[in-house]
């Protein structure tokens, strides 16, 4: 091909991206825009400030709970509209997750307690990192996000090395900032809308800029043509969804605000079948210091957004449920006793959560979180003590959601060694 000629269709394959995002073009990722019709899509969760798990899985059947939070504990389940939702005759839900109750109860939605991250500093920085980068031990960096490192290897080209061709969406975060997770990935897009992916024209109505894309690409024989075509198809499927299905589905009320949108166009992209296979999405202000609240307060209403956001996310994709997993996790917990100023202060352990059909729910695993307070613990004076390593439950979902054989978890997570805890079915 004349170089000009080639230069011309790479400055025009780079203009069809997500604006402000250049990690789409083409001659830097190669990657197909196929659709992926029998795809699953993960949703990453993370509620970052250390959210404190304690009072959204309340163990009402410990009175040391209720002792070492005189002022925060949740009441135990009863008639009171304030008092936490019963789920077993140890664990109750906070007042705010009623909207996941059902799931809870159909078997959908569950929790792993005492989980964390090997690492005492008590960071929000160094904690978040570690786990983003899916790393065993305080202060090592296997290079990269975890996210990344599983769709490198999954699609690590146009053709990857597991034989599967990978979508220019086939791995999204929701916001302005790509999270440390994804660092590595072959195609990674920042986003807040479905809107922002769209062609960059001077005019209105881009239609001849389109036909006349389109007619360079059905020219060109060569791979640049068949991922500029693939992209056209990646364009109308999108613009389809734009026009038929503008609105949730069955009923769904997304809370107001970013959150609720965000986990709205996660919906859309999974309807749009563009081949998403990760979304990350954020939940922040978790670090409640302060006048936390119990029933109500400042962290009830972060956990009434959250609960509300992913029943809406649930409902809207009713009919799709075989085709997503959402995982929850934070950096780490709060300590099991409140602070002076009716807050909670840095702990370690935190309960880890997922919702979906591949997950065994009805079911809160893991260790009795509450401690006896004890000034000579070595991980602090109230702090849950963790006992399951965080990776294991990465490794178990990767496991369930998209089959990752050991070879492959392998590499994503080098130390090995990470059996299920149980949370999640088999991969199928």
């Amino acid at each position: 091909m004349h170089p000009s000629r080639r230069r011309f269709l790479l400055r025009l394959a780079a203009c069809a991206a997500v604006p402000g995002l250049p990690r789409l073009s083409f001659a830097e990722d190669a990657l197909s825009a196929r659709s992926d019709e029998e795809g699953h899509t993960l949703v990453h969760l993370f509620l970052r400030g250390g959210a404190d798990t304690l009072n959204l899985w309340v163990p009402y059947a410990d009175d040391e709970y209720y002792r070492q939070r005189p002022t925060l504990a949740i009441k135990a389940p009863g008639k009171d509209s304030d008092a936490a939702i019963r789920l077993t005759d140890r664990y109750a839900l906070h007042p705010g997750m009623r909207p996941l109750e059902a799931a809870f109860k159909e078997g959908r939605f569950g929790a792993v307690q005492s989980v964390g991250v090997e690492n005492r500093s008590g960071s929000h920085f160094e904690c978040q990192d570690q786990m983003e980068h899916g790393d065993a031990a305080e202060g090592r960096s296997v290079g990269g996000g975890w996210l990344g490192r599983f769709l490198r290897g999954r699609i690590g080209g146009a053709d990857g090395p597991a034989g599967q061709s990978g979508s220019a969406l086939a791995a999204v975060a929701l916001g302005t900032v790509l999270p440390e997770s994804l660092r590595g990935a072959p195609s990674a897009s920042v986003m807040q809308r479905l809107e922002d992916l769209r062609l960059k024209t001077q005019r209105s109505n881009p239609q001849s800029e389109l036909a006349g894309l389109k007619a360079l690409y059905e020219a060109e024989p060569g791979a640049l043509g068949g991922q500029g075509r693939d992209t056209m198809e990646l364009f109308g499927r999108v613009a389809e969804l734009r026009e038929l299905q503008p609105a949730p589905e069955h009923g769904a009320e997304y809370p107001r605000g970013e959150f609720g949108t965000q986990l709205h166009e996660v919906a859309r992209l999974i309807k749009a079948r563009v081949g998403l296979q990760v979304a990350c999405i954020d939940l922040g202000n978790w670090d409640t210091h302060f006048f936390q609240g119990a029933a109500n307060g400042q962290q009830a209403e972060q956990i009434q957004t959250l609960a509300g956001g992913l029943a809406a996310f649930d409902t809207d994709l009713k009919s799709r449920r075989d085709r997503y997993t959402v995982i929850i996790t934070t950096e780490f917990g709060r300590r099991t006793y409140e602070n002076a100023s009716l807050g909670t202060d840095h702990g370690r352990g935190f309960a880890f959560m997922a919702l979906g059909d591949r997950v065994k729910g009805g079911q809160i695993l893991g260790d009795w979180p509450v401690p006896v307070m004890d000034e000579s613990n070595p991980l602090g004076p109230g702090g849950v003590e963790i006992r399951v390593e965080y990776r294991r439950l990465f490794a178990e979902v990767l496991r369930s959601t998209f089959q990752t054989d050991e070879a492959e978890l392998a590499a994503i997570f080098p130390d090995g060694g990470l059996e299920p805890v149980g949370l999640m079915k088999a991969g199928t």
